[in-house]
Parts: structure tokens; sequence; C-alpha cells
């Protein structure tokens, strides 16, 4: 039986919630068996599927495609489908409209990027009924103004960060990514936090920890960020590295001090 947003919330008052990107059937079903919580089709699969250099070219029917054979795929992980880049950010009920293409290929949830600018477009969608996790800090889609995938909330930047979690939940996020910021500044957003914050990059305090498929895998070609790590070199096989990543999301022993940021370089 698959699992939903309640018990994903009632989960995270006992241990941390688990959560990877996935793009097929074949692998929904391995991690579906590994007992990962949370399988999210990400708008990465423009990159670590499709050979892009970054997330943009992704389009809403790519993310639908792959939706439907992960949910055909697996049968209890709370799916997660993004939100590509141009398909939300014109207002509303353009969000309004592709977040229902993505729900119907099978997503229980879309996940979208931005701060308070987003925010009447999230009150929009879940007032009329879809689950909307918000993602904060290094939010990839806005790679050419962040001029590359660069740590977010240094300095004067993280009361700006700080305020962006708050306005997306206010608005009724109910599960917040937190990517790429200093450990302190997503231990403070996690401690305040209503939703479910997802770290990557972030801090072991946050409800739960997301990481790309392939990185977990040791697969990505790509230089590695310092929240990556191979959970497949000493587990032997997939559905065992999974296992691996679980254990240690759910222990709290990922991630460690090596794999977030500091307040300065």
């Amino acid at each position: 039986m698959r699992l939903t947003l309640l018990d994903l919330r009632r989960a995270a008052t006992e241990r941390k919630i688990a959560m990877l990107t996935c793009y097929d059937a074949s692998f929904a079903a391995v991690l579906d068996r590994a007992g990962i919580d949370t399988l999210l089709i990400g708008d990465s699969l423009g990159m670590v599927v499709q050979g892009h250099d970054s997330t943009l070219p992704v389009t809403v029917e790519d993310v639908a495609y792959h939706t439907r054979a992960v949910a055909r795929g697996s049968q209890r992980a709370f799916i997660v489908a993004d939100m590509p880049f141009g398909s939300y950010q014109v207002g509303p009920q353009q969000a309004f409209e592709n977040a229902v293409r993505l729900l119907q290929a099978g997503a229980q949830m879309v996940k979208l990027e931005g701060g308070d600018e987003m925010a009447p477009t999230i009150a929009f969608m879940v007032e009329r009924g879809i689950p909307v996790c918000a993602h904060v800090g290094l939010t990839p889609q806005h790679v050419n103004r962040f001029g590359g995938y660069r740590i977010q909330g240094r300095g004067q930047a993280s009361a700006r960060i700080r305020a962006a979690a708050r306005s997306v939940v206010q608005a009724g996020a109910e599960m917040l990514v937190i990517e790429a910021v200093p450990e302190t500044l997503a231990r403070a957003i996690a401690a305040e936090s209503k939703a479910l914050t997802i770290g990557i990059g972030a801090s072991v305090a946050c409800s739960g920890q997301v990481l790309v498929l392939h990185d977990m895998l040791g697969v990505a070609t790509d230089k590695r960020p310092r929240f990556v790590k191979n959970f497949l070199a000493e587990a032997g096989s997939v559905e065992a590295a999974a296992r691996a990543y679980l254990e240690q999301v759910q222990s709290g022993a990922f991630p460690g001090a090596e794999h977030v940021y500091p307040d300065s370089n």
C-alpha cells in the first residue's frame, strides 16, 4: 500500500525520512524493496538521463513520462514530481494546470523552486487540492542567475533564505527541500518549520535527506558536490546501496560533517 503524506508525517516523529530521485520502473521497484520512503522524479533527469548540462531543457511531458514509469514500478513509496523550468513561473493558473498533469501521471505531490515570489502560486494550488513541496537555497533552475551551482545563504543572504522558507511554508507547502546552504542556517529553518524538511547539503537536523540516485550510486560523471556519498562502493548491489542509504539517513549517520557546509569557506 502506498505511503501518504500523513504516513510520512507520522514516521518523521520517530525517525528520518529517506528520499531518492528515480526515473524508471526498474529502479523504482528496487528502491521500493529497499524501503525508501519517497521517490522524487527530479528534473535532474535532464542531466543524468538526457545528458544536458542543466535541468532547464526538461519539459512537463518529460517529467510526466518518467512519473508514470516510477508509479508503475513502485507500490509503497510516496511519489513527488518536479515541476520543470517554465511550467509554473507565469502564474498560479499555469502552475495548477501543469501540476494536475503530473498528479494524473501518478505523483502525489509536486515540487517547485523559489521563495516569496512563489507563495501566491503555492497557496493557489494548495487551496485546489495540490500538495506542494517547496525548494529553497541552491535552486538549480536559477543556475544562470547564480553563475553556477554554488552554496547559497552565507552572510547577509542567510536572512533572505530563512524568510523564503517561512513564506512558502506559510503559503501551504507541506514539504521543503533545503539545498546547499550552511549547516547552521539549515538547522534553524528545520527547527522552526511546520513542513517536513528534506536536506541535501543542508543539515542532519532536517526531517529527512535526498540524493540524486546516480550520485548515491557513484555513477555520475561530473564533479561531485560536497554532499554526495557513494553508497554502492561498499554495498555490492543497487538494493544493498539503497538499504545502506536508508539506514544511515534514519540513524543520523548521513549526512556527516564532511557532507554539510560551514558558515564560511
